[in-house]
């Protein structure tokens, strides 16, 4: 591994930036099928049905088209923690630069490390659209937030996105003292989908023996055989946050198929939990998601780890993402804080 360096984000091609994957579409030339797939490509575009769904989930996730008036939203994070430092942080790989955004409070060095990876249903999102959360856990524990933007699906499937979540955990284990961080001190964070890859961070850095202090998990999924849960069954149909259809896309787009929904990197609620470190998750009673986080903190408390389970009443997946809308999110602000500084103290 190479030195990482600050840097403007597009001074190179980042792994993010790369649509090169092997979920990319194309054919052989000397396929039997060519001249059938030539002319389908002259009669629609895009011509896989997988990039036909993607490029408006894409433009919608960013909110492109739409006239949105600034005052109507809540306030962003840069005007909400000014003494948090953001800074482009950039990770050599495999397979190539990682860009990071890196949130710094003030205060001395040497203070644990976060790595916060976003969600997005593993085919969109950036590390910018989840800045207020990353800049809140920052300012309130004294800790330093690297937010990774990893590869998305269907272009990179499993297992890209965790690969480049894991060349991060590896650069603050060995770099991170370069930032102000204590190698000692790892957590991990995520949300959503990216609640997902923090949650399968552990197991697979169990193999490289890199362990993190504590895990928290924000409305993650942690078995992709979701159907089986009453809560998916009675609120995904008619979800307003994530639903039935997307979920399925989604899980297509990343695992491809069924056999991989049952590796334990893909669903950490079927892997082997012992060791795994003190994990707080947070949910909602109205999250599709509900009863998969309640059944994985059940694993997590047969496997003897500590856990902690926030549920916010009536609140939707992902209800935490804005400021001064829900008293509900602030608790769970507080309950990070709270888990975070037990976790610190080893209490």
């Amino acid at each position: 591994m190479g030195d990482a360096e600050h840097r403007p984000a597009d001074a190179s091609v980042f792994v993010d930036e790369r649509a090169d994957g092997p979920g990319a579409a194309s054919f052989s030339q000397s396929d039997p099928a060519a001249p059938f797939y030539r002319v389908l490509m002259k009669l629609r575009a895009p011509v896989t049905m997988r990039d036909m769904m993607m490029a408006p989930v894409r433009a919608c996730y960013r909110g492109e088209g739409l006239a949105i008036d600034p005052a109507e939203l809540p306030l962003g994070a840069a005007q909400l923690y000014p003494q948090v430092t953001v800074s482009t942080l950039v990770v050599p790989s495999d397979a190539g630069p990682i860009r990071c955004q890196c949130f710094t409070p003030p205060g001395e060095a040497p203070r644990p490390m976060m790595l916060y990876v976003h969600g997005g249903g593993f085919v969109v999102g950036r590390s910018e659209d989840t800045a207020y959360v990353t800049s809140r856990i920052a300012a309130e524990n004294n800790v330093t937030v690297v937010s990774v933007n990893y590869r998305w699906a269907p272009e990179w499937p499993f297992p890209a996105g965790l690969d480049d979540c894991m060349a991060v955990l590896r650069w603050m284990r060995d770099r991170g003292a370069e930032i102000g961080g204590d190698a000692s001190r790892l957590l991990v964070c995520g949300d959503s989908a990216g609640g997902n890859l923090a949650a399968a961070l552990p197991i697979r850095a169990r193999d490289e023996r890199l362990s993190a202090l504590a895990a928290v998990l924000l409305c993650p999924v942690t078995d992709f055989s979701f159907e089986q849960f009453p809560s998916f069954e009675r609120l995904a149909p008619a979800g307003l946050v994530i639903d039935a259809p997307f979920m399925g896309f989604a899980r297509a787009a990343y695992l491809t198929t069924a056999q991989r929904w049952r590796h334990p990197w893909a669903s950490p609620a079927l892997a082997d939990l012992n060791g795994y470190p003190r994990t707080l998750i947070v949910s909602g009673t109205a999250d599709p998601l509900v009863d998969d986080n309640r059944a994985f903190a059940a694993k997590l408390k047969a496997a003897g780890v500590r856990v902690e389970h926030f549920v916010g009443e009536a609140m939707p997946h992902g209800f935490y993402f804005f400021p001064g809308l829900l008293n509900a999110a602030d608790a769970a602000f507080a309950a990070i804080a709270g888990f975070l500084a037990e976790a610190r103290q080893g209490s």
